[in-house]
């Protein structure tokens, strides 16, 4: 009797920790930095996601991001081609990519522009890892534009807009 409780514990923390990391999301966060003039965008990707996709991506079966500088390098122009911006009007917003980094369990990839004059909204795209995984989640945060805004994106998703003259958020 004892021996089956214990078996079932042990079986059970497994299923639990398999289950964790089950759900796939990334977070986005554009920044108006006002002390700067630039629209800083700091994407934050799990590490382990991140190495997998390069297996499907790119089919770098070791994909290695803690050590290999190419892997780094290869998944940073990925995240970037999957992110966009643009004004509400349509016109695009081009970033210039700023650097990558491993920190802990995370793989933060940076870019930045300067703030278009006359801004009243953003109209965004996030596709990274959702021709991957049906079920990622990539979540976007705006802040420093009045009262911190998010967006989230699902794989339907492609275009979502935010408004900043209102504080509402739109699909």
């Amino acid at each position: 009797m004892m021996r089956c409780a214990f078996f079932l514990m042990v079986m059970l923390m497994l299923v639990g920790s398999a289950a964790a990391h089950q759900l796939k999301s990334a977070v986005t966060t554009i920044l108006f930095n006002q002390r700067t003039g630039n629209i800083e965008v700091m994407h934050r990707f799990v590490l382990h996601d991140a190495e997998h996709a390069m297996g499907e991506l790119f089919n770098k079966k070791q994909a290695d991001i803690h050590t290999d500088e190419e892997t780094r390098a290869l998944f940073a122009a990925y995240a970037l081609e999957s992110f966009h911006l643009a004004s509400l009007a349509g016109q695009p917003i081009t970033l210039e990519p700023v650097g990558y980094q491993v920190d802990g369990r995370d793989f933060w990839v940076y870019q930045e522009t300067a703030i278009p004059a006359d801004l009243q909204g953003l109209a965004v795209r996030q596709k990274a890892l959702q021709e991957l995984w049906a079920d990622q989640q990539n979540l976007v945060n705006i802040e420093g534009k009045g009262a911190i805004k998010s967006l989230q994106f699902n794989a339907k998703d492609e275009w979502l807009t935010v408004s900043f003259t209102d504080d509402s958020a739109e699909d």
